[in-house]
């Protein structure tokens, strides 16, 4: 793991200087503590500078970037990890090809020289990285399938920039900070902004499973990784659950290569449960697994976790945290480069500071639920969705318009409510209905919520397309699997696996998902929604390919999912700072939001009518984004660590080890 910024020119565009590669470079120093480097040329024809800062996991001693091949032709800067390079090793070696070191990275390098951009399909791993060829005056960039690593970049008249984070990208001169306003709506959608745009006009995200061929002055973007995710499997259940167990054994195997400790996170559900009891098959010593909980009755999972703990024998840290702990919101907000609605980040950002304290990489159960059918809304979209095939006029009826004259103003809980929504998703298009599960601002919340002149700045592009194109994805498919396939496609790299990125780097952590392991992800893909859930429970596909790692206990408990009690805090000690910063003449100055909407939004979830507790910490997130990144006076330079609220963490139970805190 590690943070890679760069550039390419031609003659016509902007040299890059080294003064710049340089801070391009530094700026993101907390995702690769360990070590720093840069490669420069420059000639009459353009030129290229590659910056690298260095988490060092394997080859500790000589895997320094960037590096280059035989004849320093062919240079790379990488970030992630490669987990079969010792398996592609031995055929370059036959090709030809001599090794400077024992380090995933150069076996990169030398693909690239076998086979140009098809070596990406021959990587296992999560990556994003530039290969400068000085030979052809080319630079590839990169990311990995699934989209662990990120990847930004700016196009410009002769160059193109690059980078791990946004941050990176404001270093060099001329780059400007302004909003992009569009993204903007899309980030109230989906509580993030989705790919390929950024929160910063200019500044653009690569796709997972993407790459990028800059040439001539001309940027290719195209994708490496289409699997066919309309292919459902014909294998039967004992057969599906054997060829999974060979292949998520496979994959945390290769996961534990690694020259420095591995530890786990561990919440108490199947899948990092799984994991751990995976990694304990191969692991000679006890797993170090990690907890973070709440003291708020229905958001604790450190039971869960414990019992997990116990029955897989790891050796288990368990931690809690308070509402004090949103004192971080200004040092996440750098972090993110963009304003990022997840408050999950908040205790994850916090587990693995903590975790960095004992280990160098962490493996996870992120996937699990996409994969494995783990949320309840699946199912509820998938049996919605059955109703679709009644006749028209019998659906009709059920959707009669009359169902909207049950008034906004009922509380969010009532039966009435909760009745009017089920019915009107009736007349939404099957494939915009899942929006009503995943959205933070409905269409129509956004409209009230905006002034005229930002309704008329948004033109007519529709933020639901991002959700749309993903969900035509698997059109064949069953309403569950389809739903499933979307998030994989969306919620996934744009939500939980950037959040784990951004929080784990910030800490020098690597977090390493075996559940992605591409071909995990195209075994699980395949399979029928119902054959995953069996007409009842949840992921019982899973808990039968691994029966004895997971206790009955965790079978049977609800979903509870990594979340804080917002609902519960903006009524209480966050109620002040909320209304001081949202209605403020700072935040309503921006002309984004009609005052009278933004009141209304708050009286009614301090009166308890409604929960707008995610809403509102979207528009909290994304205020204080401004003041970091946007406002005149902002400078986005690194946060004081001394800032961070460490007395939020408190260690608690008798499992934590002497020296865990």
């Amino acid at each position: 793991m590690c943070g890679i910024a760069g550039a390419a020119w031609t003659a016509q565009g902007e040299p890059l200087d080294q003064a710049a590669l340089d801070q391009m470079t530094d700026v993101v120093r907390h995702r690769g503590p360990d070590g720093r480097g840069t490669h420069y040329e420059r000639t009459a024809t353009g030129g290229a500078g590659l910056g690298h800062r260095r988490l060092s996991i394997i080859d500790l001693a000589g895997g320094g970037q960037p590096l280059a091949n035989e004849d320093d032709t062919v240079w790379i800067t990488f970030n992630g990890e490669i987990y079969n390079y010792r398996e592609l090793r031995p055929d370059l070696e036959q090709r030809g090809h001599r090794f400077r070191t024992n380090s995933d990275t150069e076996v990169i390098v030398h693909l690239y020289e076998e086979y140009g951009v098809g070596c990406l399909e021959k990587l296992r791993g999560m990556f994003a990285f530039g290969i400068w060829d000085s030979r052809q005056q080319q630079l590839l960039v990169a990311r990995d399938r699934l989209g662990q690593k990120p990847l930004v970049y700016r196009e410009e008249p002769g160059r193109l920039l690059f980078a791990s984070e946004i941050k990176s990208l404001l270093q060099v001169p001329g780059v400007r900070r302004e909003v992009n306003r569009q993204a903007i709506d899309e980030y109230l959608t989906y509580n993030y902004v989705p790919h390929p745009q950024s929160m910063f006009a200019g500044i653009s995200k690569l796709p997972p499973g993407h790459y990028g061929l800059y040439r001539e002055g001309r940027l290719q973007v195209a994708p490496y990784w289409q699997p066919d995710f309309n292919r459902q499997s014909t294998l039967g259940r004992d057969e599906l659950c054997r060829q999974m167990a060979e292949r998520l054994d496979e994959s945390v195997r290769l996961r534990l290569r690694s020259d420095v400790p591995l530890g786990a996170f561990l919440s108490g559900g199947i899948d990092s449960t799984a994991i751990v009891g995976l990694m304990q098959r191969h692991m000679e010593r006890r797993v170090q697994t990690y907890t973070m909980g709440f003291p708020v009755s229905g958001y604790d999972e450190t039971p869960f976790a414990q019992v997990a703990a116990d029955h897989l024998k790891s050796d288990h840290h368990v931690f809690q945290m308070q509402p004090a702990s949103v004192s971080i919101l200004p040092t996440l907000t750098w972090h993110f480069d963009e304003p990022f609605a997840d408050s999950s980040a908040i205790p994850t950002y916090y587990l693995s500071q903590v975790t960095a304290q004992h280990v160098k990489v962490a493996l996870t159960g992120d996937g699990g639920d996409e994969l494995f059918a783990g949320y309840p809304r699946y199912r509820t979209y998938h049996n919605v969705a059955r109703l679709d095939a009644l006749p028209g006029f019998v659906r009709r009826m059920i959707a009669n318009p009359l169902w909207s004259l049950i008034s906004d103003r009922s509380r969010e809980a009532s039966f009435a409510s909760r009745l009017r929504f089920r019915m009107e998703l009736l007349r939404e298009p099957a494939d915009r209905r899942y929006l009503n599960w995943v959205a933070g601002f409905q269409g129509s919340q956004r409209e009230q919520l905006y002034t005229p002149a930002m309704r008329a700045s948004l033109g007519t592009a529709e933020p639901e397309q991002f959700l749309v194109d993903a969900m035509q994805r698997g059109v064949s498919r069953d309403a569950g699997s389809r739903a499933r396939i979307t998030d994989l496609l969306t919620y996934l790299p744009c939500d939980l696996l950037a959040k784990v990125d951004i929080t784990s780097m910030a800490h020098g952590l690597e977090c390493r998902s075996p559940f992605l392991d591409h071909h995990v992800v195209e075994l699980a893909m395949s399979i029928g929604f119902n054959d995953l859930i069996q007409g009842h429970g949840a992921k019982l596909l899973l808990i039968d390919t691994v029966p004895d790692l997971i206790p009955q206990t965790l079978r049977d408990r609800p979903k509870m999912g990594f979340r804080i009690p917002l609902d519960a805090w903006f009524r209480g000690p966050l109620r002040n700072m909320t209304e001081e910063v949202l209605l403020g003449d700072e935040s309503l100055g921006r002309g984004y939001f009609e005052p009278a909407a933004m009141r209304q939004l708050l009286d009614d979830h301090v009166s308890g009518r409604w929960n707008h507790g995610d809403r509102l910490w979207s528009l909290l997130c994304l205020e204080m984004w401004h003041r970091t990144f946007i406002d005149p006076s902002a400078a986005p330079t690194a946060p004081d660590n001394d800032l961070i609220a460490h007395p939020a963490i408190a260690a608690t139970g008798s499992a934590l080890v002497p020296g865990a805190v």
